[in-house]
């Protein structure tokens, strides 16, 4: 299943990459993200707690990121199981940054594969629950730009 958007942000596409790039300033504006590890470089892992329709899922998430094109790309592939239940995440996500009259736009598209019970919530849910991490990503996001310490 591809989901896909755009985010604006109101910063220059470098410090945008920086920002994204960090993996502990990232996961801070993913809500339900606690427990982050580096393993080694460009490899993590996380404990991701969501809702998803009518069920509370806990992830353990393992994220490697596999591309870094400064500033214009990072790709992260992530891998999860939720803990006390069967099924299995898989994802590929792609940030394309582009500065847009003095904005950047991140344009993504993430890959998601779920198997188990997880699979079984059908892809208008899935989608749903994206499209709301997405937005309360986007507000965490722009909220630490707005707030960003002055040098």
């Amino acid at each position: 299943m591809l989901i896909d958007g755009k985010i604006e942000v109101p910063a220059n596409i470098n410090d945008v990459f920086n920002r994204l790039n960090d993996v502990y300033f990232f996961a801070s504006c993913i809500d339900g993200v606690t427990n982050l590890i580096e393993l080694s470089p460009q490899k993590y892992s996380a404990i991701l707690e969501t809702k998803i329709a009518y069920i509370r899922i806990k992830f353990e998430i393992f994220v490697e990121i596999s591309e870094s094109h400064s500033p214009y790309k990072i790709v992260a592939k992530s891998e999860g199981t939720p803990m006390g239940m069967v099924g299995r995440l898989i994802s590929t996500s792609t940030a394309n940054l582009s500065e847009v009259h003095g904005h950047t736009q991140i344009d993504y598209v993430i890959d998601v594969s779920l198997t188990g019970k997880l699979g079984s919530l059908g892809q208008p849910v899935i989608k749903s629950k994206a499209k709301e991490l997405e937005r309360q990503f986007a507000k965490n996001l722009n909220l630490a730009f707005q707030f960003k310490e002055v040098d």
